[in-house]
């Protein structure tokens, strides 16, 4: 089963709060008249409230840490990297319900987001946006197509993986521009086109549906992504990630953390 941690920090700000204002209302007056101490449930409940609370307010509106778990985002994001995403870069969301309160944004092709997988949505996924709502797109010979033109790629060389991701040397790296952001990808020249038996393209161009946006991993021979499943619902974002605060791999040789990621940007 999987731990909902939205749900148990409003659950607990409720219940440690409701403890605090019950007790200041309606038995700490008494008790100061009486001269008896505070009782420990209301001493931890006192306590704890303003930190849960804090903690669900910086969540759910402001930024959320995530951790890598795969390598579908190599070379932009490595197995271990511990990330930050922006909760109120798309819209302000109530936590749990996931309903839109404030409108602010919308996502952008070539941004790198986090959300729920359309199948699951237990589950948090993160690639980039490829395609917008309207957009017709294609991935023919490696190359993507958004609206019959082909996004640029400027080869790097040989990639050289470490870690976790030692399975991708060899790959090609290039430098794809994709409206207007520029970012490494990898491709193997001679895996089939589509991943994993991907059929969502097999027959030619799609359209992207309103409220609904097309995306994919940057190792583009080792990603389900909308090639594979469809659509990402814009209900499913939650939010866009930013920055990188940790990489622990636990693969690497010598010691697991690499220091040089720490700090750095997401493009």
């Amino acid at each position: 089963m999987t731990f909902d941690f939205p749900a148990f920090l409003v659950l607990a700000s409720v219940l440690t709060g409701g403890i605090w204002l019950l007790d200041a209302r309606l038995f700490a007056p008494r008790r100061r008249l009486s001269g008896k101490k505070e009782p420990v449930l209301v001493e931890y409940a006192r306590s704890f409230f303003p930190v849960i609370f804090a903690v669900l307010i910086l969540r759910s509106f402001v930024v959320e840490p995530f951790r890598i778990p795969s390598n579908s985002m190599m070379p932009t994001l490595l197995t271990g990297d511990f990330i930050l995403v922006n909760k109120y870069a798309y819209g302000l969301r109530l936590p749990v319900l996931n309903s839109k309160i404030i409108p602010v944004g919308d996502p952008q092709r070539g941004d790198v987001v986090v959300f729920k997988y359309p199948l699951d949505t237990r589950i948090d996924y993160i690639k980039r946006v490829i395609g917008l709502p309207g957009d017709e797109i294609a991935y023919r010979n490696k190359t993507i197509f958004v609206n019959g033109e082909p996004m640029a790629q400027l080869p790097i060389g040989s990639y050289a993986g470490v870690g976790s991701g030692s399975e991708m040397t060899g790959a090609r790296e290039a430098l794809e521009s994709l409206g207007g952001v520029d970012h490494r990808m990898l491709t193997r020249p001679n895996a089939p086109n589509l991943p994993f038996n991907c059929q969502v393209l097999a027959d030619g161009p799609v359209r992207v549906p309103p409220g609904h946006f097309f995306v994919m991993g940057d190792n583009r021979d080792n990603s389900a992504d909308s090639r594979c499943w469809g659509f990402v619902p814009e209900d499913n974002l939650v939010g866009r990630a930013f920055g990188i605060w940790m990489h622990w791999d636990g693969q690497r040789e010598g010691f697991p953390i690499a220091w040089s990621r720490l700090g750095g940007g997401i493009q």
